[in-house]
C-alpha cells in the first residue's frame, strides 16, 4: 500500500486547506480505516481525524472539532481533510495513515504517507 498526501501550503490564519492522500497497491482495500496524523516542530506525533470504511464514522482529536472535517471517496481510493479557521497551531507535518483497526494512536496504523506541509502564519 502505498498513501501519497498532498495540498498542504501556506495559509492566513482563519483561512482554510483541503488535503487529500490517495491510496494505491495490489493490497489497499476499501474496508481499512483511513485517517490523518500531524507532527508540529519539536511535538509529538498526534492523532488529527479518522473514518471508517463506510464514511460514516468519524473520530476527531478535541483540538480540531468543529473546524476540520474528514471524508472519503473508496471510488478514488482517496481520503479528504478539509481544514477551516486554521490557526498558527495547527502549523504541522501532515501524514496519512491507513489500516484494518481504528484508533487514535499512531502506533496502531501500519500504513504511513510521507506527510504534507501545512504552514499557518499570524
Amino acid at each position: 500500500v502505498q498513501l501519497q498526501a498532498c495540498g498542504g501550503g501556506l495559509v492566513q490564519a482563519g483561512g482554510s486547506l483541503r488535503l487529500s492522500c490517495g491510496a494505491s497497491g495490489r493490497t489497499f482495500s476499501s474496508s481499512y480505516v483511513m485517517g490523518w496524523f500531524r507532527q508540529a516542530p519539536g511535538k509529538e506525533r498526534e492523532f488529527v481525524a479518522n473514518i471508517n470504511w463506510s464514511g460514516n464514522s468519524t473520530y476527531y482529536a478535541d483540538s480540531v472539532k468543529g473546524r476540520f472535517t474528514i471524508s472519503r471517496d473508496n471510488a478514488k481510493k482517496t481520503v479528504y481533510l478539509q481544514m477551516n479557521t486554521l490557526t498558527p497551531e495547527d502549523t504541522a507535518v501532515y501524514y496519512c495513515v491507513a489500516d484494518i483497526v481504528i484508533s487514535r494512536t499512531a502506533s496502531s496504523y501500519f500504513w504511513w504517507g510521507r506527510g504534507t506541509l501545512v504552514t499557518v502564519s499570524s
